[in-house]
């Protein structure tokens, strides 16, 4: 993701607050930026102090390839990987003097609310179950937007091989976005071998296969048209050369009749 910003509100409400115990807690993981987080606290403090230690943590990070990086802007800009995978802070005041006149604290409920901007992702990331690159997110994005049902049989446990039919099937859509023209036969045959390999493995990709027979069909009308046209220029070509042929003949016809026409001069006229 470069030079593009994602920002989300979280609201994170934890019940009965008061009577929890020091160890840390965890929020529920939510997505910002095509990335998952969550919240980390600890309700005593990390030094099991009376405040409150609250950090930003890169959920399922130990799932995340080598060289991973995340920056995001929470309350301060940070930069998370895999050597420091959360970030966070301890609430400069006891948890009674957070509860006045704050509204954070009521009833015994916590609640917290952060916004969150991601400005900076390196390494992929785990978008509806399949790991993508950065790149990779706007279009993935919009494909599921469209087609919610796309993967959801999808029954491959392999990730690695799950990611690959994902990358097979978005370079299928970037392809029949080109024109006909520049689609071969070869492409094509391709094409339906994949749609048909990825149907077995439970992609839902009917819309792909009536997109691919369109892209076939307009493929087809186009070399037949092809053929005509050259039959028909070659033809034209012909008919040019038989009229070109014909004004030539004319000439000399009308040629011959002026010249006919013409007075025959005798010797005695002179």
């Amino acid at each position: 993701m470069e030079n593009e910003e994602a920002d989300k509100k979280f609201t994170w409400v934890i019940k009965n607050f008061s009577s929890l115990p020091s160890e840390k807690i965890f929020s529920d993981i939510f997505v910002v930026g095509g990335c998952k987080w969550r919240f980390k606290a600890f309700p005593k403090g990390n030094n099991n102090a009376e405040n409150l230690s609250l950090y930003l943590d890169v959920a399922e990070s130990e799932s995340l390839p080598s060289g991973w990086e995340r920056t995001a802007n929470y309350k301060t800009e940070h930069c998370l990987d895999e050597k420091e995978p959360d970030w966070g802070f301890t609430s400069m005041f006891p948890l009674n003097e957070l509860a006045k006149d704050s509204g954070f604290l009521a009833n015994g409920e916590l609640k917290i609310v952060a916004e969150i901007k991601v400005l900076k992702v390196i390494g992929q990331l785990d978008v509806y179950g399949f790991q993508v690159l950065p790149s990779q997110l706007k279009s993935l994005s919009r494909l599921f937007e469209r087609h919610p049902d796309v993967a959801t049989k999808v029954s491959i446990k392999n990730q690695y091989l799950k990611t690959g039919y994902m990358n097979v099937l978005l370079s299928l859509i970037e392809t029949l976005r080109q024109s006909p023209k520049k689609i071969s036969k070869d492409d094509l045959d391709d094409a339906y071998a994949a749609v048909e390999s990825m149907t077995d493995v439970g992609f839902e990709l009917e819309w792909l296969k009536k997109k691919l027979d369109q892209v076939s069909e307009k493929k087809e009308k186009e070399e037949v048209g092809e053929i005509q046209i050259q039959k028909i220029e070659e033809e034209l070509k012909d008919l040019k050369q038989k009229c070109s042929d014909l004004e030539v003949r004319l000439e000399k016809e009308k040629a011959e009749v002026l010249a006919a026409k013409a007075p025959v001069l005798l010797a005695d006229d002179f």
